[in-house]
């Protein structure tokens, strides 16, 4: 068996990864502005009518998982473990792309 590092496997999960953590922030802010910028959106921020049944909760852990899970496959030593590095990118985007699709869900 193997158990050398594959260098371009590793760098681009570290790749992937780097370019979840830079586009989370404006993830989230896209798609603020994409909601608020509908009717229900503007009523909701104008007058606290019609606002989305989310709750806040599930939006923070979604945000706090995507950066956790980024940071830890940054972090997460290459040569071990390739795998759980894999998969904390995976869980990584996809608490990021679920976080998009509860925001923009809430128009």
């Amino acid at each position: 068996m193997n158990t050398a590092p594959q260098p371009a496997v590793a760098r681009a999960v570290t790749g992937w990864s780097v370019a979840g953590l830079v586009l989370l922030v404006p993830t989230v802010v896209i798609a603020w502005i994409a909601v608020l910028s509908t009717y229900r959106g503007s009523r909701c921020l104008m007058y606290g009518e019609q606002c989305s049944t989310v709750p806040g909760e599930a939006l923070y852990g979604c945000f706090g998982g995507a950066l956790a899970a980024g940071l830890l496959a940054l972090v997460w030593p290459r040569a071990r473990w390739r795998g759980a590095r894999i998969g904390a990118v995976l869980l990584q985007w996809g608490a990021q792309l679920t976080l998009g699709a509860l925001i923009l869900s809430g128009a």
